[in-house]
């Protein structure tokens, strides 16, 4: 009989785990048996063995203790990551729980939302715990003989070996399930393959390497130093020998890779000093230097999209869209950390590294090519503004450090304290800050178009409900396009006031979103843009607004995302800087296109790759090569991964400083 209880007791932990993930995979992901719920049974296992032994090692009383924490603990757990999924379209990382907590319970009311919005699934999540403590004077916790523990731990590691040991055998694919738990940390991803405990141990090992990296790199954490794809020459491309008059010249800076790589002793510093050398430079072209020393505005709207401008609703924007840089085909992809990723990657031009805070991290970093940093080394006065709390997300650390003398509610931006805040009155209060002072660059986030989007709990909705009251949509769609015409308020204030004093023309106007809408469901965005929308990569379709008054209209066609924005402005302002170092591209130069999302999908001119389908879409009508794929994946893989470096390393600052 103890024979039996024993095993009982065993299985408990792996058969709860599985419940768990189970539960998880029905509630979020489309497809519940695949190959990584084959590998999360697996792992479910070993890991319910340590739970059981940490639950039956000591006396009773502490035995019962440790089993309702663990319980309990895996309960929280699992509910609090279906709820954050639910409005974020992501799982939190331990990184966000340890820095951010705090700050996300700011946000009551979109938190409560979403746990009455899911009262099913947390019933569901909860049931266990229920049982549990309801039949808990049922329930046995006696200690486990030393012998038993020895044979269950030892047998433990062997299947966790055993585990492990197939899946970084297991190559095959784009996102494999190698290459998911050993070279990266894609948290939805790893979810799906794993499971979501799986992924919080591969969490804390990302984290554990940042700290380890920042004291002293180690040689095996990175790839050896990498040939460059076939597109990529070795050295700068040369002149143009077919026309002698016209010369070539290269958003380059003179940086001596060839002597940093031969005094270079840390292998994972020379790598990067190796691969950035061979990188493609972009060639400078007929819009560099076109706004060379006029005014910068630029802006992160906060949940903006395409489908957000409208002739009659947001005619500013409208205007600024129609008469500007209408750039066709553009994406704003969604990152693990939302708006502080899509802030930092519009901001900087690299990519955010996965499982933490990337902006934060940076704060400590010299970061030459934020706009604020170039143009104040030309003289510029440099502001940067948020209507919302001034120290969420550590935006008075990391904005400071790209040049910007930064203001937000509660450091010096004296707004009315609503939710959320008013675009328009941030700009009717820091006009005169900066408009009598040219040049100037200006950057300011927005927060006016923040979820939730309802007219009950969003005071931005209810201030523009007569705006939208007899529009032919769904409530949370009226109220989402009440608050983006708090968006075209402000611009239309700014326009006007630059316009008063002769600037208009002078000025260069860049705004773009931070992600798509994710407070609206699909059916909600499909509404809003008048036509089916998938959960694929048009989903992630953006906006990228670039407007001077009396400019002429340019159409460009080439897929581009917020990635870009950085080494467009910095051509079109005619700054030095060194586009090898930087991850985005000059939409306005001849290199070709590539758009990457999160997942490691991908756009180029000849194909639309999505790494969750392994669907290869061909956009000129012919037939793609797997050969093709495979080079662009091994590319965006190497910008990922060397992004990530620049960030854990300083780059700039050693080559640079």
């Amino acid at each position: 009989m103890n024979k039996y209880k024993n095993i009982i007791k065993l299985l408990f932990f792996p058969i709860l785990i599985l419940y768990f993930e189970t539960v998880l995979k029905v509630f979020i992901y489309d497809t519940v048996f695949n190959i990584g719920y084959v590998y999360m049974c697996l792992f479910s296992v070993p890991l319910g063995m340590l739970f059981y032994l940490l639950a039956t090692g000591f006396n009773e009383k502490i035995n019962k203790i440790l089993f309702y924490s663990i319980v309990t603990f895996l309960t929280l757990y699992y509910g609090t990551q279906i709820i954050y999924f639910r409005i974020f379209n992501t799982f939190t990382t331990f990184y966000s729980i340890f820095v951010g907590t705090g700050k996300a319970l700011a946000f009551t009311d979109i938190i409560g939302s979403a746990l009455l919005n899911n009262i099913p699934e947390l019933i569901v999540v909860f049931a266990p715990l229920i049982l549990l403590v309801y039949y808990r004077n049922r329930l046995e916790f006696n200690k486990t003989n030393k012998t038993y523990i020895i044979k269950i731990a030892v047998s433990a590691a062997i299947m966790q070996s055993a585990i492990v040991f197939s899946v970084l055998s297991s190559d095959v694919g784009i996102l494999s399930p190698s290459y998911l738990y050993s070279e990266t940390f894609l948290v939805v991803e790893s979810v799906d393959k794993f499971g979501l405990l799986t992924t919080g141990r591969l969490d804390i090992r990302n984290m554990l390497k940042s700290v380890v990296f920042a004291l002293e790199p180690l040689p095996w954490e990175y790839v050896e130093s990498e040939e460059p794809p076939a597109n990529q020459p070795k050295e700068p491309p040369p002149e143009e020998v077919e026309d002698p008059v016209k010369v070539v010249e290269y958003n380059i800076m003179d940086i001596p890779f060839e002597d940093l790589i031969e005094g270079e002793k840390n292998e994972a510093i020379r790598s990067m000093h190796e691969y950035f050398a061979k990188v493609d430079p972009s060639k400078k072209n007929e819009y560099t230097g076109k706004y060379k020393g006029k005014n910068l505005i630029f802006i992160t709207a906060e949940g903006f999209s395409p489908y957000a401008v409208n002739r009659d609703l947001t005619p500013t924007l409208y205007k600024m869209q129609e008469e500007g840089f209408k750039f066709k085909n553009f994406y704003t992809p969604l990152w693990g950390v939302s708006t502080t990723d899509g802030e930092y990657v519009a901001c900087t031009g690299l990519l955010p590294k996965e499982g933490i805070w990337s902006f934060y991290k940076s704060s400590d970093n010299y970061l030459p090519f934020a706009m604020g940093n170039q143009l104040k080394k030309e003289g510029y006065v440099t502001k940067a503004y948020h209507n919302h709390y001034f120290d969420y997300y550590y935006r008075h650390l990391s904005h400071p450090n790209m040049g910007y003398a930064y203001k937000g509610l509660g450091n010096g931006l004296d707004i009315t304290e609503t939710w959320p805040e008013s675009d328009l009155e941030m700009i009717e209060l820091t006009i005169p800050e900066f408009i009598d002072n040219q040049p100037f660059h200006v950057y300011y986030m927005t927060v006016s178009g923040h979820l939730q989007y309802t007219f009950t709990g969003n005071y931005i909705a209810a201030k523009n409900r007569d705006l939208v009251e007899n529009l032919p949509y769904s409530d949370r769609v009226k109220a989402y396009l009440a608050c983006n015409i708090e968006l075209d308020r402000a611009m239309e204030k700014l326009i006007q006031e630059l316009e008063k004093r002769g600037i208009a023309e002078d000025t260069l106007i860049a705004i773009s979103p931070d992600h798509y809408p994710y407070g609206l469901t699909l059916g909600e965005i499909s509404e809003l843009a008048n036509k089916e929308i998938k959960k694929d990569l048009e989903l992630e379709r953006g906006i990228f607004l670039l407007w001077s008054k009396g400019m002429e209209p340019v159409e460009v066609d080439k897929a581009c995302s917020s990635l870009d924005i950085i080494p467009t402005l910095s051509n079109l302002m005619g700054l030095e800087y060194d586009s090898r170092l930087l991850m985005g591209r000059d939409i306005l130069s001849d290199s070709d296109p590539l758009v990457m999302f999160s997942d490691r999908s991908f756009i180029t001119d000849k194909v639309s790759y999505n790494a969750k389908t392994n669907k290869v879409t061909s956009l000129t009508g012919e037939e793609i090569e797997k050969s093709y794929i495979n080079e662009i994946f091994e590319e965006v893989k190497s910008k990922f991964k060397y992004s990530a470096m620049i960030l854990d390393t300083d780059y700039y600052n050693l080559i640079f400083k």
